[in-house]
């Protein structure tokens, strides 16, 4: 999902950053000398529009500090480079990983805004002979820039695909690498990972996290101390924006995240692993 700050909203994220990171994160800070559980991830960690996102949640019901590292529309690389967080991560007591989606990184193909992972920057020299019909000044985001080139060839695109999952599981490594200590991979969604075959076949953009199947999942497993799988109820999703907080230009972007009732569902789940890691 990609939102821009639309100026002043009808909720408060305290912005905060942390040590010599140039990442703008959700407040209030945190005491990172005390014992915490880092949680770091995109839009669902970061809270959009959500009064108590899910690590919020997790710290209340588990009566320890959960430092919030998400970023709207973060994909890894804003924080796999980063000169702060994956010390942070390896100072925690447990690190929370998002799964986000595979546009949002640089690639073979494209590169993206180092911090900014929405923002598509410039397309490769192997990109534009690929694609030698588009023209790529027209592209300011990667979610615009993935669904109309699958538009425009979805055989070609194949070929990009690949390289974005690929890069994806590489990426995935290096971060849960740096973590080094206990972690837990997060899938947060309203819908389970599907079969390579299946998100092939179905050509649907419009889902997160994009490009994200059950094999690179199972290959993530390998590499995480638990893997927490949450998918929203339908009572969850029905429930729509109810909770949510937003100003009234914000209300289409509101509709399309997951809102308070799947933030419990996700701390919920998470606080039962957590607790089962914690000695």
């Amino acid at each position: 999902m990609t939102f821009d700050a639309l100026g002043p909203g009808a909720l408060d994220y305290l912005p905060c950053r942390y040590g010599a990171s140039r990442l703008l994160f959700r407040g209030p800070r945190r005491d990172l000398n005390a014992p915490y559980v880092a949680f770091v991830g995109g839009t669902e960690t970061y809270g959009k529009f959500i009064a108590k996102p899910f690590p919020a949640l997790v710290e209340e019901q588990l009566g320890m500090t959960c430092v919030n590292f998400g970023l709207p529309n973060a994909g890894i690389d804003a924080f796999a480079h980063d000169p702060f967080v994956p010390g942070a991560t390896a100072k925690g007591a447990i690190t929370v990983l998002q799964v986000m989606g595979a546009q949002n990184m640089t690639n073979r193909f494209y590169t993206v805004h180092p911090r900014r992972n929405d923002r598509f920057v410039s397309a490769s020299n192997l990109l534009r002979t690929i694609y030698r019909e588009v023209d790529f000044a027209d592209f300011h985001y990667n979610r615009h820039l993935v669904t109309e080139l699958a538009r425009v060839s979805p055989d070609r695109f194949a070929t990009v695909r690949a390289e974005l999952q690929a890069a994806w599981s590489a990426r995935m490594r290096l971060m849960l690498k740096q973590i080094s200590g206990r972690s837990i991979v997060l899938w947060f969604s309203d819908h389970a990972p599907q079969s390579q075959d299946a998100t092939v076949n179905d050509g649907d953009l419009s889902g997160d996290p994009l490009f994200i199947t059950r094999e690179m999942m199972d290959e993530v497993r390998a590499l995480a101390t638990h893997v927490v799988e949450v998918v929203a109820s339908p009572e969850a999703c029905a429930a729509g924006t109810d909770g949510m907080v937003f100003a009234e230009m914000e209300s289409v972007a509101a509709a399309e995240m997951l809102g308070p009732d799947a933030h419990a569902e996700a701390a919920d789940a998470l606080l039962q692993t957590i607790r089962y890691m914690m000695p």
